[in-house]
Order: C-alpha cells, then structure tokens, then sequence
C-alpha cells in the first residue's frame, strides 16, 4: 500500500512569518499553487497560507462597513484582511501529516478538515514535503498489469497464503473482478477488504465461492458437518 511519502512533494515552496503579502501572491502565481506552508527557521511548520487566505483583501476591503451579524459571523476574517505579512493570514496551527501514513488516510483527513493540501512533517514537526488532493489522484494512474499482478502476489498468495491458482482474477481499467473459490467463507470480506486496499483499484466485483462455511452458528454447523 502506497505512503504519503512515495507521492509527496519534496521540492516545496515556503513562506516565513514576515514574509510580505505581495511577495505571497507572487509565490502562488509563479508557481501555480493555491497554498503553501508558513515555516520558522528550523523548518517547523507554522501555519499555512492559501489563496483563500489572500483574497480576504478583497472580501473586506478597508472602507468595505459591515452589518452586525456580519461582523458577528467573520470577525477573525475581517481581522486577518487587515494584515501585511504571512503571519497574519496564515492559518494556525496547521493540518500535518507524517510521510508514513497511507493514501487513504491522508485522503480522509483532508475530506475530514476540508483542506486541499497537508504539509507533511516528521516526529520534530519539519517540513519534509507536501502532498495535494491532485497527488491522491495519481495512484488512479496505475496500469492495470500493475493492478493485477499486486492482486495476484502481494494480496492473494503473500497476504492471504492462498494459492493464485484458484481465482481468475481480471482488472479493467482499475474495476478487480475476482472469481474462484476460498477455503472458508470467512475469508471472503478479508480479501475483498485487502484488494480494495491496492492503490489505483477503482472497485471490486467479487463472485467468490467458498469450500466449508465457518460463518455458521455451532449448532448449525455440527448439523452440517455431520456425526
């Protein structure tokens, strides 16, 4: 299963604290980025600046006069679009994630905080890298030779000690089709749950068949295995 730090960014675009407003807009624009991370001077990651973040200058311009509920409602954002540096935009403290996690966890974290981008940090907290919901994507991206071949040896004979042999197993523009036969019923979930977990799997169609049901109640099955 593929970690954030094999689809980071390494190569990251920062700000520091005092950095200017304007120069912030440019670091976007040039780049074509729509944040970056707010660093101190051992690489911690502060906060993070976003276009979002920017255009507050916009939304509440200093002769802009809101209404109560208004003010009520944004108050720390009016407040923030007074600023001039990084600091004073930036959001703190920052949404982080560690190069070990996976894709999937890095891609709920992000639907769960709303954010586009994670700085990604290690155990002190510095900046190693930064991965963006474009970056989840790309596993799509796989072939699906690659697909099956990790279905076939990494899922079924080394995770699951079965052999290949008894499944026909077919990948269709990332949809897994598995058919076959597994020893116990049981076991069906847990590769269904494993094949799902291969990155670029789009979905899974299972017609799985099973030798001995071990998912009856004991009484049951003593009535089905027989004296």
């Amino acid at each position: 299963m593929r970690r954030v730090g094999d689809i980071m960014t390494t190569q990251v675009v920062t700000a520091t604290p005092s950095t200017p407003y304007k120069r912030l807009v440019e670091l976007l624009s040039v780049n074509r980025i729509g944040g970056l991370p707010v660093i101190d001077e051992d690489g911690r990651v502060l906060g993070v600046v976003s276009e979002a973040d920017l255009l507050l200058k916009q939304e509440y311009p200093r002769d802009h006069e809101p209404g109560l509920g208004e003010r009520l409602r944004h108050r720390g954002d009016q407040a923030r679009s007074h600023g001039t540096v990084a600091r004073e935009f930036m959001r703190s403290p920052a949404i982080t994630i560690g190069d070990d996690a996976t894709v999937g966890q890095a891609a709920r974290l992000m639907d769960a905080r709303r954010v586009k981008r994670l700085p990604v940090v290690d155990e002190e907290g510095r900046l190693v890298g930064i991965v963006s919901r474009g970056d989840l994507l790309r596993v799509f991206l796989r072939s699906d030779a690659e697909i099956l071949a990790e279905v076939r040896t990494q899922v079924i004979r080394r995770q699951m000690g079965m052999d290949p042999g008894r499944f026909f197993v077919d990948v269709d523009r990332g949809v897994v089709t598995l058919e076959g036969r597994c020893e116990r019923r049981g076991l069906i979930p847990v590769l269904v749950r494993l094949v799902y977990g291969v990155d670029g799997v789009v979905h899974v169609d299972q017609r799985l068949g099973w030798d001995f049901d071990d998912t009856l109640p004991s009484r049951q099955l003593s009535a089905y295995l027989g004296p």
